[in-house]
């Protein structure tokens, strides 16, 4: 998984980072139960702010993409078809 992020975007550089992880697991590059990176990790790749990081995350978690387990790390939720048929209809 391969994040790109633009200082000159008009978009926060959480949202380029939720966007980007909503596109691999829609597109089927990221599949259910598969690891993410720690917060630290992309953080320290991606030369930004744990927080930064960890608010991308909270979202990603609140839309029902990943799953947070506490001293274990991130993973792609379960997938739900039709969660992602509508998320691909909004976008």
């Amino acid at each position: 998984m391969e994040i790109i992020i633009s200082n000159s975007s008009d978009k926060p550089i959480y949202e380029q980072i939720c966007m980007q992880v909503k596109s691999f697991i829609m597109d089927g590059t990221l599949s259910a139960g598969e690891v993410l990176p720690s917060m630290r990790a992309l953080a320290k790749d991606l030369h930004i702010s744990v927080i930064t990081v960890q608010r991308a995350y909270e979202d990603l978690t609140r839309d029902g993409f990943i799953e947070t387990v506490s001293g274990k790390g991130s993973f792609v939720a379960s997938q739900n078809r039709e969660f992602i048929q509508e998320e691909q209809l909004r976008i």
